[in-house]
């Protein structure tokens, strides 16, 4: 497995208002996150908050490129975030929801003390396909085709990735102690950003670095340590 201490490039928040942060997305200009009663966005340039949507948000939060997705109890919310406006309410599956993600034309969603993840119908809430992991899972991100998750069991959290196949952890990044991740989303980019749980903060974590193998096509990831 491969392996390596976070690297934390910055802290948000904490912001008024907010004791918690679960669920965390990223619409390409702002990051969002639920806080119990209310959707926030903010710079990740300035950490400013620009703007809240009064919505019930206790677990993951997603974005499919138009609408926001909130999972509120045993339902996840399609919003319009110009409007705030709910469009559609499907079920959320099994209950204990934790995270929520957009790829591929359906939604990802983490299931916290089940240790599994859902691809499901984000007309229906019908589940697609359950991929079992071997820790808690919080919030849940895609990026280049690279399924990742977060954890937090008692002071100890880290971001995972998984192998959507056969649910092998290959890679994990491990956070400081007493730092938790609750939500999970990547930029794009280099970039995770991480609900930061109690803290009431949203941290920016550096994706690994991954650079082309000789003689290869694909992307070998540069680590620190490997184990």
């Amino acid at each position: 497995m491969l392996r390596s201490a976070a690297e934390i490039l910055r802290e948000y928040g904490p912001f008024p208002g907010v004791d918690r942060v679960h669920g965390v997305t990223f619409d390409g200009r702002h990051v969002w996150f639920a806080s119990g009663d209310k959707l926030n966005a903010f710079d990740p340039a300035s950490g400013k908050t620009v703007r809240s949507i009064e919505v019930a948000g206790h677990a993951g939060t997603a974005f499919d490129g138009r609408h926001l997705f909130q999972i509120a109890e045993d339902r996840i919310r399609k919003i319009d975030p110009q409007t705030g406006r709910v469009l559609a309410t499907i079920p959320a599956p099994g209950g204990a929801c934790s995270g929520l993600a957009w790829a591929e034309g359906s939604l990802w969603l983490g299931h916290y003390r089940d240790r599994k993840i859902h691809q499901i119908d984000p007309q229906t809430g019908a589940i697609l396909r359950t991929i079992e992991t071997n820790r808690f899972v919080t919030g849940v991100t895609w990026i280049d085709g690279e399924l990742w998750h977060g954890t937090w069991e008692g002071d100890e959290s880290d971001l995972r990735r998984v192998d959507p196949r056969t649910g092998e952890v290959p890679e994990r990044i491990e956070m400081p102690p007493g730092v938790d991740v609750s939500g999970l989303e990547s930029d794009g980019g280099d970039r995770f950003f991480c609900g930061g749980g109690r803290s009431g903060k949203v941290r920016a974590v550096r994706r690994p670095r991954r650079v082309s193998a000789p003689g290869r096509g694909s992307e070998t990831p540069i680590h620190p340590t490997s184990n």
